[in-house]
């Protein structure tokens, strides 16, 4: 008679030992789902950062080559928020402000930009909002019909200025900071070469001398190609 109580004891002491392992696998299993969950989102943080100078390139250089008098060598290119079709400038900072934003998480969460890196790429994407948002003042005759002389520094042309100024500034920097990851590699140099290209470009833009928006354009180009395949390659380490 003793013998199915002694079958039930060991059943039990079965069916115990499997709760504690399940008990014991049941965390380990959600902090793999949590760690996948943050992987993927990473790159998609990190894919959205990378977007955003592809697209506002490619949006400066169509409205500059195809704007009815608007002239690169005269005009910067936050002056292509003016006239009729101005609203396609003014969504291409803000879309890729958000989309800079998002490099900037994606940064942060992957752990490699170090405490600077996500601090500077959001610092550019929040100027690139607010430059956007308040767009810069006419002159040098565009849009059509404005006279060609300088244009008057309004309020919202000022918030403009200081807001790209702050942008500039935060990508001269994460070339700077960041180029110290890769320092001895010809990627650092490469780094500081760009930085330099935006802060003479601003330089000149801003001292009103001939081509001066031209060579901010390039120095933007420039820096912000750097910064882009720079984000690529913190995500590629983040994986390793």
């Amino acid at each position: 008679m003793a013998l199915p109580v002694t079958l039930s004891l060991v059943t039990a002491c079965r069916e115990l030992s499997l709760l504690w392992c399940l008990g014991g696998a049941i965390p380990k299993i959600a902090d793999m789902t949590i760690v996948e969950a943050r992987t993927r989102r990473r790159p998609l943080l990190l894919t959205a950062g990378m977007l955003a100078a592809p697209i506002w390139i490619l949006l400066a250089v169509t409205q500059a080559t195809t704007r009815t008098g608007f002239d690169l060598t005269r005009h910067p290119i936050s002056m292509l928020s003016l006239g009729d079709l101005g609203w396609i400038q003014i969504s291409s900072f803000v879309a890729t402000g958000l989309l800079t934003l998002c490099g900037a998480a994606g940064l942060r969460h992957a752990g490699t930009g170090g405490a600077w890196g996500p601090r500077l790429l959001g610092l550019q994407g929040a100027g690139l909002i607010v430059a956007g948002i308040f767009p810069a003042d006419p002159g040098f005759a565009f849009p059509p019909g404005t006279p060609d002389v300088p244009g008057t520094m309004s309020s919202v042309g000022a918030v403009h200025m200081a807001a790209a100024s702050m942008s500039f500034l935060a990508m001269i920097a994460f070339c700077l900071v960041l180029g110290r990851r890769f320092s001895g590699t010809s990627w650092a140099f490469a780094g500081r070469i760009c930085g330099a290209m935006l802060a003479v470009g601003l330089g000149w833009a801003m001292s009103g001398a001939a081509g001066g928006p031209l060579a901010m354009f390039v120095g933007v180009t420039a820096t912000w190609t750097w910064i882009t395949v720079t984000m690529f390659k913190l995500g590629q380490a983040a994986r390793v």
